[in-house]
């Protein structure tokens, strides 16, 4: 295969008031014309500056190459001049970014931000260049995209920005396309569209991706070779089936053993213990030997190489040392074992018939003009009880994110009424309010002040409500807050726009969990966060759950975590609810044909399943959905139908019971 990109030995440093921080500390890899390469790891491991150093967007101070190459069409773009590397980012080498808020110009119109680069690069006029913009958003899933084109990026929910910015990375059909978590804010039927359209382009114009994800169900998808990423270095490298069947370093392991499976209600998700090594002063041996359990000592005092295991298959571990072979047997052995022999924890519920909130007919309507009116949530209804967590899923605007809103008081119902404890929220003080109920926001960086340290940021709520008077308690308070969402202690001093994406997800999970409250909207809460994370913060979430009682409202389109963390789940589709039933039932059962497109659409981190496997589209259900309201087909299990159809499925059950 051709080569199309060439990185030697790339190191990328930032300049902090701490020190020197070696983001990305010797990464070699080759990119060949046509295929998709995915680079997995945890966020911090370097993937996002990695990317950014390939088209030059590492901004100079604090960051700088210290040292490698990047060769593209035999040019090192290390090398280029400004005006060189701008000619060629967007035209030749294109990205997508994974915070699609901090990418767009709140100033400009979204047809404006998309058709600004086919102008520049392949001088269209602005009517051509305003249709193939439109063409662009029909095909990345934007509806009305004709209309919508006018509006301005905060009039659009974070999927659909999402959205606009891979159209604005697709514009100039470029040689080259990363893109850095592109579907981390798109629910699972327009993150298969998406990860489809890409495959598209590529067979269409041999573009090369890389594609930077933490959802191994997507890398299973779309990928030809996988780099697993960790504490700036590469892990491991290989083909994706090489990866996922036969898997070397004992990150990479761990990586896989987090992903919840549907099929099991484990009690608690694999994880990784301890957190990622501060760069600052990386370790002398292997990086990861701190967090693995079977460390040898070579490994605290020698930095492994890359171990070749097959032609296409690569490992930085001690493990495949000749001298090792009896260590690696066993190690790989017990890794197989443990992952066949998984054990189901049914946990004794906590959850009583208490109705801790309770949501009667709630519409939340928004005027965009004189009359033009967007129905978001349009006349739902459903209960909280004390104790559980209830899911909400559903596509990117459909209204499951205005509803958390809404029931903390950040929006202002249109009309319905929502009580906590029996009464109505609106007869309580926003501070008591904010005491015992608590969001935890889909966007990290825009709920951040980024003049504050995290310090302050997480002691804001303990501040407000005079938790803690002494200094020394209030800070040991943000040490085990920070400890406990997977940060370190010495991140308390740092500002936001210091971390990575899924860092700064971790910090808002911290401030809501400050307060202690009763009831959290988790509002896609693990959505920017790698999967050994997730598991981290899943985990942590169900635990207090039990040790306090706390009640959750799980807002997220990875369907596979909410169906490990919800008790019930409610299926939203353009604000209304479909269907509502006990997680289990709903995965084992799903009644409703949105239900079950949504279900279909779920990657799964398998290469040979997910690559074989045709997805549902929900175009034959859309114009029936609205037409229906909710019945109770079934105890607890509640479907949008119509009455014929209510009887028929009636009598489905009927017969199923009696075969049974």
């Amino acid at each position: 295969m051709e080569k199309i990109l060439t990185v030697e030995d790339l190191n990328v440093s930032f300049d902090t008031y701490e020190g020197e921080v070696k983001a990305v500390r010797g990464v070699s890899f080759d990119l060949y014309k046509g295929e998709t390469l995915a680079v997995v790891g945890e966020s911090g491991s370097g993937k996002s500056v990695m990317s950014k150093s390939l088209m030059g967007l590492i901004p100079e101070p604090p960051g700088k190459i210290t040292a490698g190459s990047i060769h593209y069409k035999n040019r090192n773009i290390v090398n280029m001049s400004k005006n060189e590397i701008r000619k060629l980012r967007g035209s030749e080498i294109s990205i997508i970014f994974q915070d699609p808020m901090t990418s767009l110009n709140p100033t400009m119109t979204v047809k404006n931000q998309i058709i600004e680069g086919m102008i520049t690069h392949q001088n269209l006029s602005k009517k051509v260049a305003t249709q193939k913009a439109v063409e662009l958003l029909e095909l990345v899933g934007l509806q009305d995209a004709a209309t919508r084109i006018d509006l301005y990026p905060h009039q659009f929910s974070g999927g659909m920005q999402q959205r606009v910015v891979i159209a604005m990375a697709l514009a100039c059909k470029p040689e080259i396309l990363i893109a850095d978590e592109p579907t981390t804010a798109l629910d699972v039927t327009v993150q298969a569209q998406v990860l489809d359209l890409l495959k598209d382009i590529q067979k269409q114009m041999g573009t090369s991706i890389i594609f930077i994800t933490h959802d191994l169900g997507v890398v299973a998808s779309i990928a030809d070779r996988v780099a697993v990423m960790y504490a700036g270095k590469i892990a491991e490298v290989g083909k994706t089936e090489e990866i996922f069947y036969t898997p070397k370093h004992p990150y990479t392991i761990g990586l896989l053993k987090a992903m919840p499976n549907l099929n099991n209600a484990l009690e608690e998700l694999a994880t990784i213990p301890g957190a990622p090594p501060n760069l600052l002063a990386p370790p002398v041996g292997d990086a990861f030997a701190e967090r693995n359990s079977q460390a040898m000592n070579i490994d605290y005092l020698y930095e492994p190489p890359l171990f070749k295991v097959s032609q296409s298959h690569y490992a930085a571990t001690w493990l495949l040392h000749k001298k090792a072979t009896k260590k690696a047997e066993e190690f790989y052995q017990q890794q197989w074992i443990e992952k066949q022999d998984t054990v189901d924890y049914t946990a004794e519920s906590s959850i009583n018939d208490e109705k801790l909130i309770e949501v009667r007919d709630i519409k939340q309507h928004f005027k965009t003009g004189r009359k033009n009116i967007i129905k978001a949530v349009d006349g739902i209804t459903f209960d909280i009880r004390k104790g559980e967590t209830f899911g909400l899923v559903g596509e990117s605007g459909c209204g499951k994110s205005t509803t958390g809103r809404t029931l903390v008081r950040l929006y202002n119902a249109s009309s319905g009424q929502i009580l906590f404890k029996g009464k109505d929220i609106h007869q309580k003080s926003k501070t008591d309010l904010n005491k015992q109920i608590q969001m935890i926001f889909q966007d990290p960086y825009s709920s951040l002040n980024p003049r504050w340290t995290v310090a302050d940021i997480i002691a804001e709520g303990l501040d407000i409500h005079g938790l803690y008077h002494n200094k020394n308690e209030r800070l040991s308070k943000v040490y085990e807050l920070l400890e406990t969402v997977g940060l370190q202690r010495e991140h308390s001093s740092r500002y936001p726009h210091e971390f990575s994406g899924g860092q700064r997800q971790r910090i808002g999970i911290a401030r809501a969990l400050a307060v202690e409250p009763e009831f959290i909207v988790a509002d896609e809460p693990i959505s920017a966060l790698d999967v050994s994370i997730q598991a981290q913060i899943i985990n942590l979430m169900r635990k207090l759950q039990k040790e306090k009682e706390l009640t959750f409202l799980f807002i997220a389109h990875d369907l596979s975590m909410v169906k490990h963390i919800s008790d019930r789940i409610g299926v939203m589709y353009q604000g209304k609810l479909v269907e509502i039933a006990e997680s289990d039932e709903l995965y084992r059962n799903p009644l409703h044909g949105y239900t079950k497109v949504l279900l279909s659409a779920i990657p799964l981190p398998d290469p040979k399943i997910e690559k074989a496997r045709k997805k549902n589209t929900i175009e034959k259900w859309a114009r029936e959905l609205n037409s229906s309201d909710l019945r109770e087909v079934k105890k607890g299990h509640w479907v949008a139908c119509t009455e014929s159809e209510f009887e028929k499925l009636q009598k489905d059950i009927n017969e199923q019971i009696t075969t049974t």
